[in-house]
């Protein structure tokens, strides 16, 4: 098989004429391609109003693959294509005595119990949130009616944060064994369409990733694999430097020396159990902001010039970053196009923000986080669970100053940027339910950081024009951007002083979305693997 890149058609091009182009650009008879595949799809929108053009990279074959590569030598965007095909580590032979546990079950949890699960090692999976439907009832309990179930919502449930977002799949990870390829593979395999195999920047949305989700649920099961939902890990077994299994809320306890941690980042009362049981643990960056919100109209033709609305582009998406006079970073932040802003607190009597999109992403409004850094070494020296403190502080005074009531609070950028609060919407409705409190924000983040995103707001409309409109709006908080933790683990990718013990995902600090969660549940279930078949 080999490989072509920068394979240029317009944006209308038919099917046939992707053919046609490669023949021509390899300059060979038609009879010579013996097929071909579309690996990678996508534009470039830098340059607005000139001609918008599709760039292609494709695998094909031909009859004489070494006479091609021979003739064309000289040209550095044709060669072999990369073996893309995932191979095990190895396979139990007969069930092992032991079964590895998975505690969590979101992106990382389910890619590393189905992973262990196709090496025969036959995973329990302790999940303490629900199957994903009754979890989705639940979410929806606080979106519709403000009742919160603390073990139920955005972030605890069967797949994870990332089921209540946008679903995009892709990352900046370097991923040299193409791990990424078998996540999405598999969510094909699942139920996904197969275009975010090929497209720049695919997606699939909530309600999608729901199906697809109970879909992989059921292969681990068929492969030996157990999934115990509302199951929730409150304690650790050791002996000595070794870990010998966990407790669950309920008193059960459960054996295996080998135990991977698939937390999200919002598992604070799983983190202190592990500080308290002396698991190395240290602070690490995130970021804290705002959901902005535009029509989606405003972005469109402000990413996509005369091309805004074509049918083939879908939705425009953004992507910012100022370095703000003061030393901080603001930038946006799950960008999600055509969609809204959800309720993602999981604890009572705290307020937090995410957005969420559909496959269709057709809703009137785009909503971005609108973030700035936070540093520990900066910020809160001296303790790893200070960035949890910071975040509880900032979610419960969102709280208050949204009304008590699971409101947002909320303000117009224009008024924002002129230091006065709000009082009445202007042209864009905001989309989190259970709805917004408009006033006054620069009280709910700490100084520096309401400083840098008033200096971020005009330097990002000077690139986009429409950004800064006055009747944009704000609604707070983005506070968990990623976790605020690591849970450090060394080369073997087991904890650095509790042998058995595998940090895994986002919550553990290694990730930081679907698709890089779900490599990282596949690398620490191969270390595993090697653990426990000796390979």
């Amino acid at each position: 098989m080999l490989r072509i890149t920068e394979l240029k058609l317009p944006l209308d091009h038919p099917d046939e004429a992707l053919r046609a182009a490669l023949v021509a650009r390899l300059g060979i008879a038609e009879g010579e391609l013996t097929g071909f595949t579309v690996f990678k799809r996508s534009y470039d929108a830098r340059k607005k109003n000139s001609e918008m053009l599709f760039i292609y990279t494709l695998d094909f074959s031909v009859r004489d693959e070494a006479a091609l590569l021979a003739r064309l030598a000289s040209d550095s965007r044709v060669g072999p294509a990369p073996d893309l095909t995932y191979r095990f580590i190895g396979h139990a032979s007969t069930p092992l005595p032991e079964r590895p546990l998975v505690v969590g079950f979101g992106p990382c949890g389910i890619f590393a119990a189905l992973t262990l699960a196709q090496m025969g090692l036959r995973p329990i999976v302790l999940e303490r949130g629900k199957e994903v439907r009754q979890r989705t009832q639940d979410t929806w309990g606080l979106w519709r009616k403000r009742v919160l179930n603390p073990e139920s919502n955005v972030q605890f449930g069967e797949g994870g944060a990332g089921t209540f977002s946008d679903g995009k799949l892709y990352s900046q990870i370097k991923d040299p064994h193409h791990h990424g390829r078998k996540v999405l593979e598999e969510f094909v395999k699942a139920g996904a369409p197969e275009e975010i195999l090929y497209v720049n920047k695919p997606h699939i949305g909530t309600f999608r990733l729901t199906s697809m989700v109970e879909q992989m649920r059921a292969d681990i099961l068929a492969l030996g694999g157990e999934i115990r939902f509302q199951h929730k890990v409150v304690d650790l077994l050791t002996d000595g430097d070794q870990l010998e299994g966990v407790v669950l809320e309920g008193g059960e306890s459960l054996r295996s020396r080998h135990v991977v941690l698939a937390l999200g980042h919002s598992a604070r009362d799983t983190f202190r159990m592990l500080h308290g049981r002396g698991v190395y643990l240290e602070a690490k960056p995130f970021s804290v902001g705002f959901r902005i919100e535009h029509p989606q109209s405003v972005i469109d033709k402000a990413r996509l010039g005369k091309y805004a609305g074509h049918p083939k582009l879908g939705a425009a998406d953004y992507k910012l970053v100022h370095h703000a006079s003061n030393g901080r970073s603001v930038y946006s932040f799950c960008m999600c196009p055509g969609g809204t802003v959800v309720a993602a607190t999981s604890e009572p009597n705290r307020v937090v923000t995410n957005g969420m999109s559909q496959y269709s992403r057709n809703e009137r409004n785009a909503n971005s986080g609108l973030v700035v850094g936070i540093d520990p070494e900066r910020d809160y020296p001296g303790h790893p669970l200070a960035g949890i403190e910071l975040q509880e502080r900032l979610e419960a005074a969102a709280y208050v100053l949204g009304g008590s009531n699971y409101q947002a609070p909320a303000q117009l950028v224009g008024d924002f940027l002129a230091g006065k609060p709000s009082t009445t919407l202007g042209s864009v409705e905001p989309s989190y339910k259970p709805g917004v409190t408009l006033g006054d924000l620069a009280v709910s983040l700490p100084a520096f950081a309401i400083e840098a995103i008033r200096e971020a707001l005009p330097a990002f409309e000077r690139q986009m024009r429409g950004y800064a409109m006055h009747d944009a709006v704000l609604t707070g908080l983005e506070t968990r951007t990623s976790s605020p933790v690591r849970i450090t683990r060394g080369q073997n990718l087991q904890s650095l002083n509790l042998k058995g013990l595998f940090p895994a995902g986002e919550g553990a600090g290694y990730a930081g979305g679907i698709l890089s969660a779900g490599v990282d549940g596949i690398r620490v279930a191969e270390a595993v693997g090697r653990s426990m078949l000796g390979v």
